[in-house]
């Protein structure tokens, strides 16, 4: 049903008229110092693809690189630890996976879900009229930049730790029989997505910046200049896909659309009644963060942005 042909976050494959299959992959080197908050990020970032798809995650398998001659088992274990609890939290199932003896530290998952095959949610699916809701607030490629810069310390590293490792569980629920579209929000920024969902759904986008929720000191670190080398070249990449836009060249506002995240929130196309009603589903769970309707599907050149 989903190739590798299109913008989407994971293959679907029909097994019958009920059941069709959600397959993806994903891991990356370290971006939290804490070994377990790490293996906890990269397993929710691996769990996302089949919550974007409206799917639910049923089995997982480790991918892992590891130097294990030169630095402690103990951090190995850690990091599994932090990717089993998460798989468990997702109610899926470890069933194995494999290990690289390698330089520099990897960690990941391959997953496969399940979802009904009139309800695979495809970024291809967001339709005039269309509001656009966000689930998590971004800014986590510049605070980690930050942070790596000795310029954040602990209690912002915990903040947005917690913020990656956070499911989108809630919203992937929530959002089932209600969206037209979805995707997650991950290395090519919220400008990123946004642009591929307009391009795959042959619409355009309208972004509100003011609507949009940021992390703490995001605006802060973005004026000094603490920007992650991937978020300038996804706007030098993006901004040809940019018409009126409100914000002067240059606004740091435009650098943090395209700051790149991990494990970022989805982001759902639907009807603005449809949104409001997964909103209602996704607090009752004592979601933690903000919800916030960002923009909106409109008529006009395909795969084109405005802000």
């Amino acid at each position: 049903m989903v190739g590798a042909g299109g913008y989407d976050d994971a293959g679907v494959y029909r097994l019958n008229d009920d059941t069709a299959l959600i397959q993806t992959v994903d891991f990356f080197t370290p971006i939290v110092d804490d070994p377990y908050r790490f293996g906890q990020i990269a397993a929710a970032n691996s769990l996302s693809d089949v919550y974007a798809m409206g799917g639910r995650p049923l089995l997982a398998m480790n991918i892992v690189c590891f130097p294990i001659k030169t630095m402690d088992r103990q951090i190995l274990k850690d990091i599994l630890a932090g990717g089993l609890d998460k798989i468990r939290e997702a109610g899926a199932l470890l069933v194995g996976g494999h290990s690289v003896e390698d330089g520099e530290t990897k960690y990941g998952l391959s997953v496969t879900g399940i979802v009904h095959p009139e309800q695979v949610l495809l970024n291809s699916g967001a339709r005039p009229g269309d509001k656009l809701l966000l689930t998590k607030p971004i800014g986590t490629g510049i605070l980690s930049t930050a942070i790596k810069g000795g310029l954040g310390g602990p209690e912002l590293e915990e903040e947005i730790s917690a913020c990656m490792a956070c499911l989108n569980k809630a919203a992937g629920e929530a959002m089932a029989g209600l969206a037209h579209g979805a995707t997650d929000i991950t290395g090519f920024g919220l400008l990123g997505h946004a642009q591929e969902m307009a391009a795959a759904s042959k619409v355009a986008i309208h972004l509100d910046p003011a609507a949009i929720p940021l992390l703490p000191q995001v605006v802060d670190f973005a004026h000094m200049g603490i920007i992650p080398e991937g978020g300038h070249k996804n706007l030098s990449f993006y901004r040809r896909c940019l018409t009126d836009s409100s914000l002067p060249e240059g606004h740091v506002m435009e650098l943090i659309l395209a700051d790149p995240q991990t494990s970022g929130g989805l982001l759902i196309a639907a009807p603005e009644e449809e949104l409001a009603a997964i909103q209602a589903k996704i607090a009752v769970g004592g979601y933690p963060y903000e919800t916030a309707i960002i923009g909106e599907v409109v008529a006009g050149e395909p795969g084109t942005v405005s802000i």
